[in-house]
């Protein structure tokens, strides 16, 4: 029989409405920490690639921040467009495999406890950091149109939200 409240026979049973709160308190506590943990692990991921020649190195955390990058031999030669693409390129290479690196830390701490977050969270981290190979593939096909450039909303612009990606 379940009340106007929702509570049904707890509000009979005073002993078991308190041990059955303490009961779901303990399970959130536990969510909680888990989800602690996997944040705690998430922060730590670092991810690195390198260009073919081993000139340019780049190492992202797992927001896809760059935290260091190495070049080294032809890199001090290269022409600076070259060496701009390079860096782009293995910086991209490098942002591919967090999703991946996200997902296996979700699994392991929070198991399959919450699919749809979990979900949610790696699909959006695959939609920002794409693999870069996946794309070359696609070039071949695509048509050569030059890329327009980033809208930038205008000072005077009264929807402040229109970048936010949240």
């Amino acid at each position: 029989m379940t009340s106007a409240n929702g509570l049904g026979g707890l509000m009979h049973d005073p002993d078991q409405a308190a041990a059955q709160i303490d009961a779901w308190a303990e399970g959130f506590a536990q969510k909680a920490e888990r989800y602690r943990a996997a944040q705690e692990r998430t922060e730590e991921i670092r991810l690195t690639a390198g260009n073919k020649d081993g000139s340019v190195r780049v190492t992202v955390r797992a927001d896809g921040s760059v935290t260091d990058l190495d070049l080294a031999g032809r890199a001090r030669s290269m022409p600076l467009e070259e060496l701009s693409a390079q860096i782009l390129t293995t910086m991209r290479k490098a942002q591919s495999g967090i999703a991946e690196r996200v997902a296996e830390v979700m699994t392991d701490e929070i198991g399959d406890e919450d699919p749809q977050t979990q979900s949610l969270m790696v699909d959006n981290l695959r939609s920002r950091f794409p693999n870069p190979e996946a794309d070359e593939d696609d070039e071949d096909s695509a048509p050569e149109t030059p890329a327009d450039e980033p809208r930038r909303p205008s000072a005077d612009s009264s929807d402040e939200d229109e970048n936010n990606p949240w």
